[in-house]
């Protein structure tokens, strides 16, 4: 690794889990308790926002605390759905979480998620052990396309930005890490993300050496 460690900071939800359904499924069921009906296209475009955003923008102005109750309801229900009913990784994720692990990188969640659910999410992956930090919802006050959570995380590594790698599947997560001054890996089936450094549409489609193409550890950050 050279004389400076590296560090790659994982978006969660669609980049390391597909837990599509099990999000929709207790936002649906949660909206549905608050007298709403939600459809799958509201719910598609709500990915990678924190729940603050994604409320006000199904219930327009209201109370912080009732924005609080919804989304604390939504967030248990998610979590018993992955205790319940199992979580597997993507294609090439797990392989690609050990071998950089084994390589020496530092490993972080960066998610716009709660930190109970990330914490549920890695466990029941098997990722207890891989990963260094997590930077969650809780952590930061802006959410993506602000840099925010890739930054605290990226300080919680110890790793400097610009030897730092955000693996991300949505726009407004790769326009957050060139916002932090990070390289950025896409990963989609659904949208093309233009934007990154290199896009792929599965992990295991990702060349052997695209880590460390995208960084130089053998010098210090600039």
């Amino acid at each position: 690794m050279g004389l400076w460690t590296a560090a790659v900071l994982w978006d969660l939800y669609g980049t390391l889990v597909d837990s599509e359904d099990y999000q929709w499924r207790s936002w649906r069921d949660t909206m549905a308790a608050e007298g709403v009906t939600l459809s799958y296209e509201q719910f598609l475009a709500s990915f990678g926002k924190r729940n603050d955003l994604i409320l006000r923008g199904w219930l327009g102005d209201i109370a912080a605390a009732r924005i609080q109750a919804i989304g604390d309801a939504k967030e248990v229900e998610y979590r018993r759905l992955a205790r319940t009913e199992g979580l597997e990784p993507l294609p090439g994720a797990a392989e690609w979480v050990k071998r950089l692990h084994a390589a020496g990188w530092k490993q972080a969640i960066a998610s716009s998620a709660p930190r109970a659910n990330v914490e549920v999410v890695v466990q029941a992956l098997g990722f207890d052990r891989l990963i260094d930090a997590i930077a969650s919802a809780e952590d930061v006050t802006r959410g993506k396309p602000a840099p925010d959570v890739f930054l605290e995380a990226a300080r919680r590594t110890g790793v400097p930005p610009p030897l730092c790698v955000v693996v991300e599947d949505v726009a407004a997560g790769i326009a957050a890490a060139r916002a932090a001054g990070m390289k950025s890996i896409g990963v989609s089936r659904r949208e093309t993300l233009g934007e990154a450094d290199i896009f792929v549409r599965s992990l295991a489609d990702l060349h052997d050496d695209a880590f460390d193409g995208l960084v130089s550890t053998s010098s210090g950050p600039s």
